[in-house]
């Protein structure tokens, strides 16, 4: 049996009690011989930048590299607002996209049916959503210079960020979609905004040549990213996979979460390059923050950071068998009436973060036989 070597980086907020209902379930796996995980524990965020006065250690970014997969957390908090720019908690998380070159992020919206009725939408509208966002994550506005805020020579301020795209990277992120579609309901929708953006242009005319070359089974359809956000909350359940630039990405899958029912319903997993081998690094994390207002009162959601669990399990080593466990454990935690705070019905019995963790282990127990 293989080894994996993960490495824990639960951050600041709520990070840590998340973190922990996650790992009883490797823990688990560990001791019946379902798989065999190594697991490290680092820190990032404001949690390092306490530690170590930076948002992340070279010490355990080294530990990072070294991963098979990298399970995350979440990073900040209101008591590192004002930290210098550069070493800011979300610094971290960043430097790990960057270094990792984690270029994909793979995050699925689905509306369990337990939670229809706490999503904003009606019942109809939501029920039976899956939808998969694949957003660019290593490009884009986030990561293009210059960006700086200068002082003119009138006095006046001015920022400056910069949306750089290059079309290599706009070819392997089209590419990833459209396989992910092809294992799904073969159906894109590729987002921008080439009616006032350059790199939107760019953006729609690598998406039209990769699919006319090598993907012209795929159903293709080019949205403008505002309409796509309104059509989200239209008629969500027209979408199947949506590919789109690193800031439109960050919005609209916000947006799916929440028609989920709530934001720490959604995971996520972030993939590098495969190597020679078909080999990726990547990093798995829930969509949501460190919600520091409920940090350590155990009413967090752990339901995300189970799901990104499962995510790695399907995406990093091949476990896609117990990765659709992990889903029907949380479906089926769900349909006994129980929730977190953020996800209750009427007549749902609201329970603990780590309530709810051990519940979902309790079903995937069962699911195992």
């Amino acid at each position: 049996m293989a080894t994996y070597k993960v490495l824990l980086l639960p951050g600041d907020g709520i990070g840590p009690e998340i973190m922990a209902e996650a790992k009883k379930i490797l823990d688990w796996m560990n001791e019946t011989g379902i798989a065999r995980f190594e697991m490290e524990e680092g820190l990032v965020g404001g949690a390092a930048y306490d530690a170590h006065g930076v948002a992340i250690s070279e010490e355990d970014m080294d530990k990072a590299l070294k991963a098979d997969a990298v399970l995350f957390g979440a990073v900040g908090g209101p008591q590192w607002d004002d930290v210098p720019y550069e070493v800011r908690p979300e610094a971290g998380l960043l430097r790990l996209r960057k270094d990792l070159e984690l270029f994909a992020n793979l995050r699925p919206a689905i509306c369990y049916p337990a939670l229809a009725d706490a999503s904003s939408l009606k019942r109809e509208v939501v029920e039976g959503l899956d939808i998969l966002i694949v957003r660019e994550l290593t490009g884009g506005v986030y990561f293009g210079e210059p960006k700086e805020i200068v002082t003119l020579e009138s006095g006046e301020k001015r920022a400056v960020d910069t949306q750089l795209y290059h079309e290599h990277e706009v070819e392997r992120i089209a590419r990833v979609a459209f396989d992910l579609a092809r294992a799904r309901n073969n159906r894109v929708h590729s987002a921008d905004k080439k009616n006032v953006m350059k790199t939107g242009v760019l953006w729609d005319d690598v998406v039209r040549r990769v699919h006319e070359t090598d993907y012209a089974d795929v159903e293709l359809h080019h949205i403008l990213a505002d309409n796509c956000a309104m059509q989200l909350v239209r008629w969500p359940k027209q979408f199947d996979v949506i590919v789109t630039d690193n800031l439109f990405g960050d919005i609209l899958s916000d947006v799916a979460a929440m028609l989920t029912g709530s934001l720490g319903m959604l995971p996520s997993a972030s993939l590098g390059p495969a190597d020679a081998e078909g080999r990726r690094r990547a990093m798995y994390e829930p969509v949501h923050g460190s919600a520091p207002d409920i940090a350590g009162q155990g009413k967090a959601n752990p339901i995300a950071m189970i799901a990104s669990l499962g995510m790695m399990l399907r995406y990093s080593f091949g476990m896609g068998d117990w990765a659709d466990k992990v889903d029907q454990a949380i479906a089926n935690t769900l349909a006994r009436g129980v929730a977190t705070a953020d996800i209750a019905w009427d007549g749902a019995r609201v329970v603990s973060t780590a309530e709810m963790g051990d519940m979902i282990l309790a079903e995937l127990k069962a699911l195992a036989g």
